[in-house]
């Protein structure tokens, strides 16, 4: 196996980011690595990963170009691929780790966000597709874990984010860690996969959608169920060889504001090398921004949130669910090998019609209209029924501990806000209830 003679320093922790020397921030910086030596080849041969607000980029090729008085004048660079003499084995997370953090949801804030937008039947599936985990690495941390096509946990992203807001917690500092770095393992060799990309080899035909943020994958997922949503998790962590399990699919990919122009050149790259795949890039977020939406920039999620799900779903005929792919608590065997057969690609002969313009989802961003809600019936039952007296599983991410102040409190809100989206929680939480003890 080749690989190029210089590359950029893979990521092992923040040891191997570094000051910028064009920004001067700190932990930005990743420097160019010549793997003949495994050293740096200078101190300001690398890239700011701050692509939009700094964009200082110096090439290994413009460093021996610049400095050709530094080198004897018979040197002369070999920039054709090398044959590296060992080559480490990626490394995968045990999968009792990813086990393990299948609970303590209701301290988990980023659920509780969801289930404030969805509602706890929907924030179920979610959390089962998509495996969301907890950690307590910080009270109320969340963990995206990266699963590749075959099952195989490559590493987990842990943060923490504002309960009422969902945005992430950026102060004192930004709350994001890895779990292989947790581990604290030296000889850990990371190869990370994009999120969600498990999801590819259960729906083989079904086109797929790309964002950078795995919070926005998951909030697309519901509104948009009509593709497998993925999250790179950067802006400049999309590229070729991670692309590999996208062969032979559609693939339209929706960069936040300040990184269209970045991703449209990555799209003719990936279209060039995948020519079984067709790789599109969404404008509809520079078509619709604002001036200053552009300057913060936001990102689909930012967007989709803004419209109740229901409406929004309604408009375009989709059923607002989220099949439950996986059991709430997944055994130590992996739960997704089961799933998996041994073929990785589905190509799909001849590839479905696809129109990209038909991604624009316009339509469907009306505003809300005042309604005032109907709770009579509802109150009537509760009031007819005898309610559990100990704490059952309302769902997968809730336990209800006390029924009948779960229900008073939970009236009170509905009554007092009726008609208002973000009390809608709410009013659905009391339906749910009312289906299940109907069942039951």
């Amino acid at each position: 196996m080749q690989i190029h003679r210089f590359n950029l320093e893979p990521y092992k922790g923040m040891k191997t980011r570094h000051v910028c020397p064009g920004c001067g921030k700190k932990s930005v910086f990743v420097l160019y690595i010549d793997n003949a030596t495994g050293q740096p080849i200078a101190p300001n041969v690398g890239r700011c990963n701050r692509i939009v607000n700094c964009g200082y980029h110096y090439k290994p090729r413009q460093h021996f170009e610049d400095n050709k008085h530094l080198f004897p004048d018979n040197h002369k660079v070999e920039w054709k691929p090398i044959i590296p003499k060992n080559i480490e084995p990626t490394s995968y997370i045990p999968p009792v780790m990813l086990k393990a953090s299948r609970k303590g949801y209701n301290q988990n804030y980023f659920i509780s966000w969801l289930q404030s937008l969805f509602g706890d039947q929907l924030t179920s599936g979610l959390v089962s597709r998509y495996h969301i985990g907890t950690s307590k690495h910080w009270p109320g941390a969340t963990v995206f874990w990266q699963i590749d096509c075959q099952g195989r946990i490559r590493t987990g992203k842990i943060m923490l984010f504002n309960s009422a807001s969902g945005k992430r917690i950026r102060k004192p500092f930004d709350h994001i860690t890895w779990v292989h770095i947790l581990l604290r393992s030296e000889n850990f060799n990371l190869e990370q996969c994009y999120y969600g990309e498990h999801l590819l080899k259960l729906e083989p035909s079904k086109p797929v959608a790309v964002v950078e943020s795995e919070k926005t994958a998951i909030i697309a997922s519901v509104y948009l169920p009509q593709f497998i949503w993925l999250a790179v998790g950067s802006l400049t962590n999309i590229n070729v060889k991670k692309c590999q399990p996208l062969e032979g699919r559609n693939v339209i990919l929706f960069p936040d504001l300040k990184g269209f122009e970045y991703w449209s050149k990555k799209c003719d790259e990936l279209n060039d090398t995948y020519q079984k795949s067709r790789f599109f890039v969404s404008d509809l977020l520079e078509a619709k921004a604002t001036i200053s939406e552009k300057e913060n920039g936001l990102d689909l999620a930012d967007y989709l949130i803004k419209f109740d799900f229901l409406r929004f779903n309604q408009k375009n005929n989709i059923l607002p669910t989220i099949p439950v792919l996986f059991e709430p608590d997944p055994p130590v065997k992996h739960p997704i090998s089961n799933l998996l057969s041994n073929q990785l690609y589905v190509l799909p002969e001849p590839l479905p019609k696809f129109d990209p313009t038909s991604i624009t989802a316009e339509e469907c961003f009306v505003e809300d209209e005042k309604v005032v809600w109907n709770i009579d019936e509802l109150e009537a039952f509760f009031a007819g029924i005898a309610l559990p007296k100990k704490p059952f599983k309302f769902n997968q991410c809730l336990t209800i501990t006390d029924c009948a102040s779960f229900i008073e409190s939970h009236l009170s809100f509905v009554k007092a806000n009726t008609g208002s989206r973000a009390f809608v929680p709410y009013l659905r939480r009391l339906q749910e209830l009312k289906q299940l003890l109907s069942t039951n």
